[in-house]
């Protein structure tokens, strides 16, 4: 096992990405917060890495609020008195609206989620891996945080910031035995695309130009191999890197 004894926090868990990362990190010995906004998913997820043999405990969390960033990392501690590792997965897409559509509601919106909701959960874990001396956190931004229109907008401009502020943190706090990281995934098979309702036409069109370039689409147990290797022991001298995992649609 490679995480062995550890408590991680993944957020966005009750599916996709984050359901394969939590029930990733359970198998190599952590004990794991499945947190999500859809409550009855992240007892699910919970509840199969315990049928498994893994120890989970579900937590209902919008990481827009920050009542509830604040009880997910509470829940971690009072459970097993502490935090090793966090991961900031949860996100959403911003129906692929350009700069002259977005409104402030959705800018908003996509910001909340995407970008003040990692932040707000890195301050709340910051003290308490400051007070053991180490501490690992990992962001799910996208290759949309290092191009320029894979998405909308405000997904984009909400991704460079998860970069932006992975690479402040990285840094800022590497003395104090911290690391941080961002994986930075391509097209993903997972329910995200849920969150496009309303497609605007324009902003669709140019952000679909490179799909004929992608390889191929990814897997989200494919992102959790990932995530598992920046959390363990093996990547203690990784820090402030963003892992592109995009089967090398943006080699071209």
């Amino acid at each position: 096992m490679r995480l062995p004894g550890k408590v991680a926090v993944v957020t966005g868990a009750a599916s996709g990405m984050g359901e394969a990362i939590a029930k990733l990190f359970a198998r190599e010995g952590a004990k794991v917060v499945v947190a999500d906004l859809v409550a009855a998913g992240a007892q699910r997820v919970a509840d199969e890495i315990r049928s498994s043999g893994g120890t989970a405990l579900a937590v209902t969390a919008n990481v827009a609020v920050e009542q509830d960033v604040q009880a997910m990392i509470d829940a971690a501690v009072r459970e097993w008195g502490t935090l090793d590792i966090l991961v900031n997965n949860a996100g959403i897409m911003d129906n692929m609206m350009p700069a002259h559509e977005v409104t402030d509601e959705l800018w908003e919106k996509v910001m909340a989620v995407n970008a003040t909701g990692p932040m707000r959960a890195i301050r709340k874990a910051l003290p308490i891996f400051m007070e053991k001396g180490r501490g690992c956190i990992i962001n799910i931004a996208s290759i949309g945080g290092l191009n320029g229109s894979r998405a909308g907008a405000a997904y984009t401009a909400s991704k460079h910031a998860v970069i932006g502020l992975t690479k402040n943190v990285a840094f800022q706090y590497a003395q104090q035995g911290i690391r941080c990281n961002a994986i930075a995934p391509g097209a993903v098979a997972t329910n995200i695309a849920s969150t496009i309702t309303s497609p605007s036409p324009f902003g669709a069109e140019k952000a679909g130009l490179g799909m004929a370039l992608n390889p191929r689409i990814g897997q989200p147990h494919e992102i959790a191999a990932a995530a598992l290797f920046l959390a363990s022991d093996e990547a203690s001298f990784v820090n402030g890197a963003v892992l592109v995992v995009d089967g090398g649609w943006s080699a071209y």
